[in-house]
């Protein structure tokens, strides 16, 4: 049995883990405050820039030339968002396993880039990524990032980011004939593919952080729980050790006096 000193020592230790957990949950939930915004303020650009290449690719020989000129036997891309850290509960995992799933599935060889630190890493990679697929080195580039549903959940999910024809594709309609293209249709998507490239990569970034941050929110509000509950017990243990030694030196005193 554990004694007094050795008890009151974790009981300390536990004390210090709980404030640091504590404070990491406040941090956690004023970070996804802000990240819960970001992702609001994105997501009405890029569904609207997305809807516009969507009208101009239903535009009859508007296909953009990547699109056509990629090698039908080309590799897949993957391209993978994780965190920076860890301490963010299965965050990290999850992200991982779907990335695991997609490689198993895809056909051919398969190049992954793993993004998890600087946005300009995120920026350059893009380009590269359109280049090779321009180039018909990847034939199918995927996204792979845990989405922000809410605070108790994160769902990792897979998207295709190209070819775009095939994400325009779902929501595709014909240009409403009062709409007139300058300078022209093919032109306007060759100028507005990257960007819209380049924009749906940092919506799955910031998309990423803000269930980063809920993961981690999450995360620490458990281990604070556990932590309470375990000093809890340990308390209890104390009381009940102090308690017996209390009695065992006043039985001792009593035996002491009757001889």
């Amino acid at each position: 049995m554990p004694s007094l000193k050795e008890i009151k020592n974790r009981v300390g230790s536990v004390q210090n883990t709980l404030k640091i957990t504590s404070a990491m949950k406040l941090v956690a939930s004023s970070k996804l405050h802000r990240a819960q915004q970001a992702i609001e303020a994105m997501r009405p650009y890029e569904k609207a820039l997305l809807d516009i290449l969507s009208h101009l690719l239903a535009v009859e020989g508007a296909a953009p030339r990547a699109d056509e000129s990629r090698a039908e036997g080309g590799g897949t891309a993957i391209v993978a968002f994780a965190s920076n850290s860890s301490l963010c509960g299965a965050f990290n995992a999850n992200a991982v396993r779907k990335a695991l799933q997609q490689i198993e599935e895809a056909e051919g060889p398969v190049t992954v880039f793993s993004i998890g630190r600087k946005m300009a890493d995120a920026l350059k990679k893009a380009q590269s990524l359109m280049e090779a697929f321009a180039e018909g080195r990847y034939s199918r580039v995927v996204l792979v990032y845990n989405h922000f549903v809410s605070t108790a959940r994160q769902e990792p999910v897979a998207e295709t980011l190209l070819p775009l024809a095939a994400v325009a594709g779902q929501e595709a309609s014909q240009m409403p004939p009062d709409v007139i293209l300058e300078p022209s249709a093919q032109e306007l998507i060759m100028a507005l593919q990257p960007k819209s490239v380049k924009l749906r990569l940092y919506a799955a970034l910031l998309d990423s952080v803000a269930a980063e941050h809920a993961a981690r929110t999450v995360a620490m509000q458990m281990a604070t729980d556990n932590g309470n509950d375990l000093l809890q017990e340990l308390v209890l243990q104390y009381n009940k050790s102090r308690q017996q030694k209390i009695t065992s030196e006043i039985l001792d005193l009593a035996g002491g006096q009757q001889q």
